[in-house]
């Protein structure tokens, strides 16, 4: 009897539930973020440790940029699963988004959580790549009085291009182009490209001939070759 209690009780809670995820996903993935927002904040008021609705409320606080309230959303998922290499990563590049947004001093307090974030993700998943990105980002932003570091960034470049040769190149390629040394950022661009040949790897060759080497003839050259 209080079996058939309980399921009459809380059936409906948990059908109402679902169908607000369902409903939030459909609408997330139909780039609807407003409402799908609202659709995953009612499942977390029966649910509230729903990790996919969760996860997916971090994304939509990223989409719009509010930093403060994806940081505290990826929070919430590491502390929950502890050993999900994606929720370490998604907390490291929030927060890292969030140091930028906040004084300087504020910011440097903040920068050993973002590294061992995106280093806590490599550890519980070796061939993670984006930790890898983000890490390469940290030691080129960070002064190097605080840490930052060309060798680091050059060290986790290079397991990127074990990894993935496309992934390697191009941030190879993004710390040539950080320290102006362009000529070798072309190079690197170039290698990508060749592999890739992505939108990605084709904006980023482009980009350099635009905005940095300011050869429009190589970039319209180049454009023809991806247009065709």
């Amino acid at each position: 009897m209080k079996q058939l209690l309980f399921v009459l009780l809380f059936t409906p809670l948990l059908i109402w539930s679902q169908s607000n995820f369902e409903k939030g996903e459909k609408l997330f993935h139909a780039k609807k973020f407003d409402e799908a927002q609202t659709a995953f904040e009612e499942v977390l008021k029966s649910k509230p440790s729903d990790v996919k609705s969760i996860e997916y409320l971090g994304d939509i606080a990223s989409h719009n940029k509010n930093w403060k309230e994806a940081v505290e959303y990826y929070k919430k998922l590491k502390e929950l699963k502890p050993t999900e290499a994606n929720y370490f990563f998604k907390y490291g590049g929030a927060l890292g988004m969030r140091a930028s947004e906040v004084n300087k001093f504020k910011a440097l307090g903040m920068a050993d959580e973002v590294k061992e974030s995106f280093e806590k993700a490599i550890k519980l998943n070796p061939k993670h790549i984006q930790a890898r990105w983000g890490l390469v980002e940290y030691y080129l932003n960070l002064p190097g009085i605080f840490g930052g570091s060309e060798s680091k960034a050059i060290l986790y470049s290079n397991e990127l291009l074990q990894l993935s040769l496309v992934d390697g190149y191009l941030s190879r390629g993004k710390i040539e182009e950080y320290f102006k040394r362009y000529s070798a950022a072309e190079k690197y661009y170039i290698k990508a490209n060749e592999i890739g040949k992505s939108k990605t790897t084709f904006q980023k060759l482009y980009n350099l001939y635009l905005n940095k080497l300011k050869d429009a003839k190589k970039a319209q050259e180049l454009k023809r070759k991806f247009d065709s």
